[in-house]
């Protein structure tokens, strides 16, 4: 089971706290380090000292890190077009020696869109923009610069554009960076996935539930004719863990959390306990796991982690 560090710094972090955050996860060994894509906080407080961008952010890390993968779960189909978003993804993977996975989703949060002037069509709409837009980044990168790349979408029109710069990978299910999609949906988003994608994460779903998911994307995957092993599986849970009740306690209300909901919905009690739920999670198909941690300044959180819980699973 590989374990990633997945962080929402739109709750109130600052690029250097992120930093602390990745270079302490790339020294101990940790897959890869994360960040969502929001620009405003989820609830009543301003979330200080403001949003920083994702891919800002990833590109300042790609030069600050040499070992530790990263990326988003996930950007918003909202917040660029597709054309710059390729353009911007392939330097920062240029930039990080080919280490970056891009994560792309329809866009959720309605607040931070009216906040800061984005559009928020419907949800179909945004569904039909994300498919468009993974069909235009995907093009580009695979384009051949001599002969250009057009395209004649409902949304999204490209005339004769060169494709560049290409990522460092060349790897992914379509080639290039890794995308990452995922989400609840039956149909639509796993469809999607098994088109596009190389990874597919339920994000914060009971173990039985993402059990169910991960075995709705694998029938997908085989409709569109690859193997089931073609597509990586992951699950992202919030993490909660301590060597004993008062520092469970502690971290718990740390993060504004009451200590039995967090063992109830997220990977939470004692390195024991949470051993067992990533076993779980490993046995409902997931083979990586996602780790939300919402307190950054505890960097302690982490290195608890890679000592008592990273050697056993």
């Amino acid at each position: 089971m590989e374990l990633r560090i997945f962080t929402e710094p739109q709750q109130g972090a600052t690029y250097d706290d992120l930093l602390a955050v990745a270079s302490t996860a790339e020294e101990l060994g940790f897959g890869a380090f994360f960040r969502s894509d929001h620009y405003l906080k989820m609830g009543d407080v301003s979330g200080l000292p403001g949003p920083t961008d994702a891919w800002t952010t990833l590109a300042g890390l790609a030069r600050e890190t040499s070992t530790i993968r990263l990326g988003t779960l996930v950007t918003s189909a909202t917040f660029r077009y597709p054309g710059p978003l390729a353009i911007q993804v392939a330097g920062v993977d240029q930039m990080s020696g080919g280490r970056v996975d891009l994560g792309l989703g329809a866009g959720w949060f309605e607040d931070e869109h009216a906040a800061y002037g984005i559009p928020f069509p419907g949800t179909r709409e945004r569904f039909d923009r994300l498919e468009e837009q993974l069909e235009l980044i995907t093009g580009l990168w695979a384009a051949d610069p001599a002969a250009g790349y057009s395209f004649a979408g409902t949304h999204y029109q490209l005339t004769n554009s060169p494709g560049l710069p290409k990522p460092v990978q060349t790897g992914g299910h379509r080639g290039g960076v890794h995308l990452v999609i995922g989400g609840h949906g039956k149909r639509r988003t796993p469809s999607l996935a098994a088109r596009y994608a190389d990874e597919f994460n339920v994000p914060f779903a009971s173990v039985a539930d993402t059990a169910a998911q991960l075995d709705r994307v694998r029938g997908f995957v085989a409709e569109a004719g690859r193997t089931p092993e073609s597509m990586t599986y992951s699950a992202a849970q919030v993490l909660c863990l301590g060597a004993d009740e008062a520092e469970i306690d502690r971290r718990a209300a740390a993060i504004g959390r009451e200590k039995a909901e967090l063992r109830e919905n997220g990977l939470a009690g004692t390195p024991a306990e949470v051993i067992a739920k990533i076993e779980r999670f490993a046995d409902a198909g997931a083979s990586r796991v996602y780790l939300q941690v919402l307190d950054l300044a505890d960097l302690d959180h982490l290195r608890l982690v890679a000592a008592e819980v990273m050697p056993y699973v």
